[in-house]
């Protein structure tokens, strides 16, 4: 049995179960084979039933599978799935990879006017979200937006140990690809799977879906970021480096490839916000990696960079706690993260160490401590001496602020 079978991801399932029969489409977004399918058709499913609703009221369709062919058409689905529909009871409706049906959006809203239908689909690419289906179902659906495994889930798959550095390295190593625990570390079959599910997202979600046909220079722009993660970059930064090495590529077409990586989930940008100024900047920006496996398997594996490499987790760690994330700018400053949410806002600075002396601490705090305002502060470090203070900025240790564990801070001047 699947050892990631155990894994509820209950967050996840607590915004299904909490939007249950409400008059709402739900669409679970996220990259290939970051478990939408099996939070779909086998968690949410075992809890339906498990809570009282019949197998027969649950009627799923799983459009990435060959089999279902017949059904890449919107009436050919709708009739489907009206002809397993029972009249006078509420039916769970399941499609999976909804995109793969041509102009889904019309079945999927002939359905919803029904009333006796709760609709949940999936989707691999964010664009279709954000356009087909908000042009005819604006208002009428939410989205529930899907990652890897935290570093939470995967120690409760691999087991906690005592050693949380060790299997830290092993996760932003080996990657948070659910299926990846299958394979116990094994080095190669994992590169075999992370070459799969790469492969698939280009080929489906980019390339097929924009009809890519320089596909050496997608790639080429995709290593870029990769191997940028942290670093502040715009398209005419990505063109300049490409066209010193040869490879000669308009501003305007990196803008399409990076939009297309991002719609795709293989990576995440982030815009800045200057605080003293108060306004969003609408000039450069960062971008992060979906999981630090895939990155590992297109550039390989070097034990360096581990600053960056956290900052990438921390930043996907503040997507799944529900926060909109910015860069932040002050003065002349950086501050790596801006987290908000409806009632809180939280700056955050992230290094691998603060080790070495005075200077690197002061350099870490300083732009931390120009911020004026009464929001929280954290300093996020492997350092295991963290969990103090310094001028009200909170110093957490990174392996155990990733596993929510609690701790007292104390005041240190």
């Amino acid at each position: 049995m699947n050892k990631n079978k155990y894994v509820i991801r209950q967050e996840y399932l607590n915004a299904l179960i909490s939007f249950k029969d409400k008059d709402l489409i739900k669409a679970i977004t996220g990259i290939r084979r970051c478990g939408k399918s099996t939070l779909l058709f086998e968690i949410y499913k075992d809890w339906l039933i498990s809570n009282g609703v019949g197998k027969d009221r649950i009627i799923s369709v799983d459009l990435e599978s060959i089999d279902n062919k017949d059904l890449y058409n919107y009436e050919s689905l709708y009739k489907y799935i009206s002809s397993k529909m029972i009249k006078g009871k509420m039916n769970y409706i399941f499609i999976d990879e909804v995109q793969n049906c041509q102009d889904f959006q019309k079945a999927v809203d002939s359905l919803y006017i029904k009333n006796n239908t709760d609709i949940y689909i999936t989707g691999s690419n964010a664009a279709m979200f954000s356009g087909e289906l908000a042009t005819l179902l604006s208002g009428r659906y939410i989205t529930v937006e899907m990652l890897p495994f935290s570093f939470k889930e995967y120690i409760e798959v691999c087991g906690n140990g005592n050693d949380l550095e060790k299997k830290y390295r092993d996760y932003v190593r080996y990657g948070s690809f659910p299926y990846i625990m299958e394979f116990d570390n094994n080095e190669k079959q994992i590169n075999t799977y992370l070459e799969g599910a790469y492969n698939t997202v280009l080929k489906k979600d980019i390339i097929a879906r924009r009809k890519i046909t320089d596909i050496s220079m997608l790639e080429d722009t995709i290593k870029f970021i990769f191997d940028n993660i942290g670093n502040i970059v715009s398209p005419k930064k990505i063109s300049d480096t490409l066209t010193s090495h040869n490879r000669k590529i308009s501003h305007p077409t990196i803008e399409n490839y990076l939009s297309y990586l991002t719609d795709s989930y293989m990576a995440y940008k982030v815009g800045r916000y200057d605080i003293k100024g108060k306004e969003y900047l609408k000039s450069l920006s960062k971008y992060y990696c979906v999981d630090m496996g895939l990155r590992n398997y297109l550039l390989g594996y070097r034990d360096i960079d581990m600053g960056h490499i956290l900052e990438n987790i921390v930043y996907l760690e503040l997507l799944r706690k529900g926060y909109k994330v910015f860069v932040g700018k002050i003065d002349s400053a950086e501050i790596d993260f801006i987290a908000q949410n409806q009632n809180d806002t939280i700056y955050i600075q992230v290094a691998e160490t603060i080790k070495g002396g005075k200077d690197i601490l002061n350099r870490e705090l300083a732009p931390l401590k120009a911020v004026k305002d009464f929001n929280q502060r954290l300093l996020i470090t492997t350092d295991y001496d963290a969990n103090v203070s310094y001028y009200g900025i909170k110093h957490f240790n990174a392996y155990e602020w990733l596993l929510g564990i609690e701790t007292k801070n104390t005041l240190k001047n």
